[in-house]
């Protein structure tokens, strides 16, 4: 849980410092970012899933 709050608290440190400085925010659009995220998470999961399945 630890990680996810400063993962959390540093994007938002991030997204307030890019937006200070009037630069574009360094992420894709809101639904398909997440989604995003989501879909590489999964896979990873899934990839892990695999190697202890063929391994035996």
């Amino acid at each position: 849980m630890k990680e996810v709050i400063l993962a959390l608290l540093a994007g938002l440190i991030v997204g307030i410092l890019f937006k200070m400085l009037k630069l574009p925010i360094p992420a894709p659009p809101v639904l398909a970012g997440v989604i995003g995220i989501v879909g590489v998470y999964l896979g990873g999961i899934a990839g892990e899933w695999l190697q202890g399945f063929f391994r035996g």
